[in-house]
């Protein structure tokens, strides 16, 4: 984008990252989104955000509908471009928001894939080798996962401060570099342990990382993803980590019914997010943890 597009749009970018705590990945997103709106409107021959109007941003929704990018896109798009046009009101460089009531096209309801609880205890039961560092690694990454709900980043991210064994605790950072504590099931804690007596066998230079790879230094998501993936194809299933947390919010409602605390749990910012989940039959058992998340059922060795 042109110098009068890039500088306001830089400010904005470094804005989410100091003082709103964005990720990189996030931050990125956002600049994409951003470059779209300025490529689309230089081509109509705008020369400064203060140019753009409504019709523009229909315009640039328009051309992003014609490149390809289906409804769930859009929706982001618009929603990148109508915080940094709020962004820009608060910092008095506009009087009004050109994306206020530019509606995106509707996506179509899609349901997050899961693994059923049968899936599940075939992935989390098969016979693991205990003398394999790197396996018994995987063991507890997967158990983790799917015990507390944990998005890939999170695990990636646990630091050997963020547990607490025993109270069966961990601490993550999430989204937005909020933090939220989160109970730990029966099995998830019994293989956390087991790994971290050999964690060392791994390690090669100092790190508070939880999880290490083969060359001992902290795993990383991409390692992860072909792990798990690894683990579950020996299965004849196909698996993303994403899933295993899916699975866990699933499994939940079911047991318990209770939306607030999944929500809580997940560290979803916006229940809507959440009730993507509502299409289960709920099975009416207990509400607290211990009764309602499947692999908390099998008590571990404390």
């Amino acid at each position: 984008m042109s110098g009068c597009f890039s500088a306001q749009a830089i400010e904005f970018l470094d804005y989410l990252g100091r003082i709103r705590f964005y990720s990189t990945h996030t931050t990125n997103a956002y600049r994409r989104d951003l470059t779209k709106l300025a490529l689309s409107a230089e081509d109509r021959g705008l020369t400064d955000w203060q140019d753009v109007q409504t019709d523009t941003i229909r315009q640039a929704l328009q051309d992003a509908r014609l490149a390809g990018l289906g409804a769930s896109s859009c929706q982001r798009l618009l929603s990148s471009w109508r915080s940094f046009f709020q962004h820009l009101q608060r910092q008095g460089q506009r009087k009004n928001n050109p994306v206020t009531g530019v509606q995106a096209p509707k996506a179509g309801k899609k349901l997050p894939k899961h693994l059923d609880t049968e899936q599940i205890h075939k992935l989390l039961d098969q016979a693991f080798d205990t003398s394999d560092p790197l396996q018994v690694r995987d063991q507890a990454m997967l158990e983790l996962t799917y015990s507390s709900g944990l998005r890939l980043a999170e695990l990636a991210n646990l630091q050997i401060t963020d547990l607490d064994l025993t109270e069966q605790i961990l601490r993550v950072t999430g989204k937005g570099n909020k933090t939220r504590q989160l109970p730990m099931g029966g099995q998830a804690c019994k293989a956390l342990k087991t790994w971290l007596k050999q964690r060392h066998l791994l390690i090669k230079t100092p790190t508070q990382a939880v999880f290490l790879s083969q060359h001992g230094r902290p795993i990383s998501p991409r390692s992860i993803q072909l792990r798990m993936d690894k683990v579950a194809q020996n299965l004849g299933l196909k698996l993303h980590p994403h899933m295993l947390r899916h699975s866990f919010a699933s499994h939940m409602l079911q047991s318990s019914g209770d939306l607030r605390a999944v929500q809580e749990m997940l560290g979803h910012a916006d229940i809507s997010t959440t009730q993507v989940y509502t299409h289960l039959d709920y099975q009416h058992l207990a509400q607290v943890y211990d009764q309602a998340h499947p692999r908390a059922r099998k008590k571990g060795n404390h």
